[in-house]
Formats: structure tokens, C-alpha cells, sequence
């Protein structure tokens, strides 16, 4: 091998060692994006899962107060022929 190939050679892996260095910062660039995104989503998740619950517990409530006006209501007369 001629020391010129060799510096070739060399330029080349340098070349592939550079296209390997921005995939590579692409790649932790994108984790840390995705990362962030994720955390944020668990926390909208967990939003939401309270706020269901809330408005649940209140529909429980709601539902068992209906309840009670329809318990208070006057027996139905039937129609006189």
C-alpha cells in the first residue's frame, strides 16, 4: 500500500466517521426531543385521568340526586273512565 492510498484511506474513514457523528447527534437530538414529548404526554395523560375521575365522582353525584327528586315525586294517578 502506497502512502498515497493509505491518506485516502484515511480521508475516506474520516468521511464515514463524520457522516457517523451527525447521525449520531441526529439520533440523541431526536431521543431528546421524543423524551420531552413523552413526559408531557404522561402529564396530559394524568390530566385527564383526574379530570375523568372528577367528572365521574360528580355524575355519581348528579345521578343519585335525580334519583332522590324521582323518589319525591307523586304516585302517578291513573286516567277516571
Amino acid at each position: 500500500m502506497t502512502l498515497q492510498v493509505f491518506f485516502r484511506y484515511i480521508e475516506r474513514m474520516e468521511a464515514d466517521i463524520s457522516r457517523f457523528e451527525e447521525k449520531l447527534n441526529n439520533f440523541v437530538t431526536l431521543f431528546h426531543r421524543l423524551r420531552a414529548e413523552n413526559n408531557e404526554l404522561r402529564q396530559t395523560v394524568a390530566m385527564k385521568s383526574d379530570e375523568v375521575k372528577r367528572l365521574s365522582e360528580k355524575l355519581d353525584q348528579t345521578k343519585t340526586r335525580v334519583e332522590a327528586l324521582i323518589a319525591q315525586l307523586p304516585a302517578a294517578e291513573s286516567p277516571r273512565p
